[in-house]
């Protein structure tokens, strides 16, 4: 296909991000665009879009675990690396292979309307509609391998989520003061006790609003939120939709 005579160009993931692009596939991508095509990236095929000069200046995004490499190679471009796409009109980058599917449905939106992404998503069986504000939810498991200093304690804190747990609590089962305790999370997780603790509720929280009817509240007692007011605040400010947006999407 002659690159210019495109309406819309899709870059799928790149093999290895550690290497340049080609340089045939920037050229050809950055003539189409310049012809009037919409250019769009899957994953890591935001990587040669930037490469091509198409996001200096603008947000884009890509799958979370490459967000850092991004920035750093391409410092005139803004990295979000909390969100599912972002769409800059005739420039568009999803993170992850899921967001990518988001991205593609958000495209058939806008060109076909709802009626018809909502077709292509149930053939498709996924979400119709997730808003590409929404976050990537990065989240800070409980780690696969054993032996590392927090290796009895993360299970023990996963099967207590629905307590008031502080980090002094955490800290004395443990068996380690507060201060070493950080210190041993942010190796083994990369990030705080509470912020990891944070995260695990949300996550719980999720799954529940997923696959259950319980209500907010019932949901909120059992991941640890207390009140349905605080999950909402939290889930909201973390996930990017509140919680009664995020089970619509996937009871839609």
């Amino acid at each position: 296909m002659d690159p210019p005579s495109a309406g819309t160009v899709i870059v799928p993931a790149l093999a290895d991000v550690d290497e340049d692009p080609p340089t045939d596939l920037v050229e050809a991508v950055r003539t189409t665009h310049e012809a009037g095509a919409r250019v769009v990236s899957l994953c890591t095929g935001v990587f040669v879009l930037a490469a091509a000069g198409l996001l200096d200046g603008l947000r884009a995004t890509t799958h979370w675990a490459h967000t850092e490499q991004l920035a750093a190679r391409y410092p005139r471009v803004t990295v979000d690396p909390d969100v599912l796409y972002v769409d800059n009109g005739s420039v568009l980058s999803s993170a992850g292979k899921a967001a990518a599917m988001d991205l593609c449905l958000h495209l058939v939106r806008r060109d076909h309307g709802p009626a018809v992404a909502n077709v292509v998503a149930r053939r498709l069986v996924v979400p119709p509609h997730r808003a590409g504000g929404q976050a990537q939810f990065v989240t800070t498991p409980v780690p696969a391998q054993d032996g590392h200093p927090l290796a009895e304690l993360l299970p023990w804190v996963m099967q207590r989520l629905d307590r008031p747990l502080t980090v002094e609590d955490l800290a004395r089962q443990a068996n380690m003061s507060s201060r070493h305790l950080a210190r041993h999370f942010h190796s083994v997780t990369g990030t705080t006790p509470l912020q990891w603790l944070l995260t695990q509720r949300i996550r719980c929280a999720q799954e529940l609003l997923e696959t259950t009817d319980d209500t907010v509240d019932t949901i909120a007692s059992t991941a640890g939120m207390g009140t349905a007011t605080t999950l909402r605040r939290h889930f909201h400010r973390t996930v990017g939709v509140p919680p009664d947006a995020y089970r619509r999407t996937f009871r839609a």
